[in-house]
């Protein structure tokens, strides 16, 4: 999966919750299949605040970043990590940072005082406006090693779909995962013509199972009338309306409430 922006990092939001530590190891596998610096961030919040509440927030912000880097280095794989403490607020500070990213990683829920929900406002937010791929992390993702992974996202001919498609192409070959993929049943008239559509996916990517199915071509539709878990949904910029439905405020709305979200820019 590397690319000739290799040079840019792939950035994770550290805010101190279990949530967050698993958009690390989320990211650190996305950092060394591209052979990119991972950067974990820590940003502190934007309120009127004394000297003394500031610094406590820093020294939140450092454990934390010792925390996740502990964590990302305990999985042995080998890249270069990087901690950085920017000033918030958190989605606009993560949104200028995907400027210059591969793929911003951020988890879906928080807890306590200093670890806020990130699908609040936050996750949403850096889903809809980063510049750069995003991936919104349920610590469910991670399903066991009997449960298939599945990867699902939808063939349409909205521009750009194509990058859509292959991202969730390279996500399954670097997760070991199979792919669903939905037709539109409006503008694919049989399973046939869409196994025709996805055939060059087929060629291109030899070791991932794709698996067509013909159906209504709403990534979130098709996951509330289904119970299959889901390791990641991949969406286009312009589906990122459905991250909340998917990835979902605390518990998801979806019967297995274990999907994660990628949000692919055009």
């Amino acid at each position: 999966m590397a690319t000739a922006n290799s040079d840019m990092p792939v950035v994770a939001g550290i805010d101190g919750s279990a949530a967050a530590l698993g958009a690390a190891l989320w990211a650190v596998d996305e950092a060394a299949a591209r052979g990119a610096t991972l950067r974990l961030v820590y940003v502190t919040k934007p309120s009127d605040r004394s000297a003394a509440e500031y610094a406590g927030d820093v020294r939140h912000g450092r454990q934390s970043l010792r925390e996740a880097q502990v964590l990302v280095q305990s999985t042995g794989e080998s890249v270069n990590v990087e901690t950085e403490i920017v000033d918030g607020p958190p989605a606009q500070a993560l949104v200028a940072l995907s400027e210059h990213a591969q793929m911003v990683c951020v988890g879906s829920v928080g807890i306590g005082r200093y670890a806020r929900s990130i699908l609040g406002s936050t996750a949403a937010d850096v889903a809809a406006a980063a510049r750069c791929p995003v991936a919104v992390i349920r610590p469910e993702s991670r399903v066991g090693v009997d449960t298939p992974n599945w990867i699902i996202v939808a063939v349409n001919d909205r521009p750009h779909n194509g990058a859509v498609v292959e991202h969730a192409l390279q996500e399954a070959a670097l997760r070991h995962a199979a792919v669903l993929v939905l037709g539109d049943s409006r503008t694919a008239a049989s399973a046939e013509v869409l196994e025709q559509r996805i055939r060059p996916w087929h060629e291109r990517y030899p070791q991932v199972h794709v698996y067509p199915i013909a159906n209504r071509a709403d990534v979130a539709h098709f996951l509330r009338k289904h119970d299959e878990p889901v390791l990641l949904a991949v969406l286009g910029d312009d589906e990122a309306d459905e991250v909340a439905q998917i990835v979902g405020h605390g518990r998801s709305a979806l019967r297995h409430g274990a999907s994660s979200a990628l949000v692919v820019r055009s």
